[in-house]
């Protein structure tokens, strides 16, 4: 009972430190860490699960976390106002730039080409404007660009007649130039044959709401890519590890059969140094046979013959005088010593014989 109890006790602990370890690699995906290395710190695992539930995943705070937020939407207002704006400006010039094209190419009224210019000098006396604006902000000490101000460019603008004309004139052109850039997108996204305008419209309708989910829908595949990301590195750690203890296990296996195959390497490398001295050697011997046969002709080794019979006949000659020599020394030694001062004698004697014959002889030559 008590050990069925204990193992009741230890299944569910377990089950909550790996429902916490799990929460705490969701909590930092970006952490290179696995399940193993928070096993085997539980403090710091503990550690990590309070700094989860206080940090969000990228690191923040929670608290800073909702001032990015409102700042990243005062931002997103900010830069919406701004991009109407400009987007306002852009089509504005655009208009211009057509009016200019279309003038070179047909004859166009006088009252549109009174209206683009009125329209091209005011946006370039607001240009103007918003530059000096501009420098007078950041650069507050400083006099103004060229010395103008921002009330001197204004007074270049056109007169109110020709605004209020214009003015009342240009919802309707911004509205006839945007419909046509809209029709371009969708002939673009859609193309296709001509079609009627009321289909265009409807076309033309739907092509937000497409756009949009195309957007959503490629919002949504950064996300899951992010993820991926993040997945992919944790799995690259664990690979990682994983190859690393793999490779200490090879290096183990190969240094005990290293170890092992060595005497019968050794054995093999000697028997094959033996054959190889063993070829030299007879390689050695053929060359030596190979010399002695250019060196020695058979005129040579005839001679040879004959001077080798004649040094033989020699020496026999010399072994048997000298054996004749050995025994009359053998026979002279049985007399003793006294024979010895007589032999002694005999040669001190002829020695004084020779000499005194040599001045004999030299005596007896004729003098001149």
């Amino acid at each position: 009972m008590s050990a069925n109890a204990d193992c009741g006790s230890v299944g569910p602990s377990l089950c909550k430190l790996d429902n916490l370890h799990q929460q705490v690699l969701a909590s930092f995906p970006m952490c290179q860490m696995i399940q193993e290395d928070l096993t085997q710190n539980p403090r710091f695992s503990k550690l990590l699960a309070m700094l989860s539930q206080q940090v969000e995943c990228h690191g923040l705070t929670l608290k800073l976390e909702k001032e990015l937020e409102m700042a990243e939407r005062d931002l997103q207002t900010q830069r919406l106002r701004w991009l109407c704006s400009e987007s306002l400006h852009r089509l504005l010039r655009e208009m211009v730039l057509e009016h200019c094209v279309r003038k070179h190419l047909y004859n166009v009224p006088t009252e549109d080409d009174m209206f683009y210019k009125t329209m091209e000098h005011n946006l370039l006396v607001g240009q103007c404007v918003m530059q000096l604006d501009l420098s007078d902000y950041f650069k507050q000490d400083s006099p103004p660009l060229l010395g103008l101000d921002a009330q001197q460019i204004l007074d270049l603008a056109s007169t109110q007649k020709d605004l209020l004309k214009t003015r009342q004139r240009l919802p309707r052109e911004l509205e006839k130039h945007l419909l046509k850039k809209c029709f371009s997108l969708l002939s673009y996204y859609h193309p296709g044959e001509d079609e009627r305008e009321g289909v265009k419209n409807m076309k033309l309708l739907r092509l937000s709401g497409q756009l949009d989910g195309k957007i959503k829908r490629v919002v949504c595949l950064k996300e899951k890519s992010y993820e991926s990301a993040a997945l992919l590195q944790q799995e690259t750690c664990c690979y990682i590890s994983e190859l690393f203890g793999c490779i200490q296990i090879l290096q183990s296996l190969i240094l005990d059969h290293r170890l092992k195959a060595q005497k019968e390497i050794d054995k093999n490398k000697i028997e094959y140094f033996e054959a190889k001295c063993e070829i030299v050697i007879q390689k050695i011997r053929a060359e030596m046979m190979e010399i002695q046969l250019d060196t020695y002709t058979e005129d040579t080794i005839s001679a040879h013959r004959k001077i080798t019979e004649k040094l033989e006949a020699k020496l026999k000659a010399s072994q048997g005088e000298k054996h004749a020599v050995d025994s009359m020394l053998s026979s002279f030694e049985f007399f003793g010593k006294e024979f010895e001062v007589l032999a002694e004698e005999y040669s001190r004697l002829r020695q004084e014989i020779d000499t005194k014959n040599w001045a004999l002889k030299e005596f007896s030559y004729p003098t001149n």
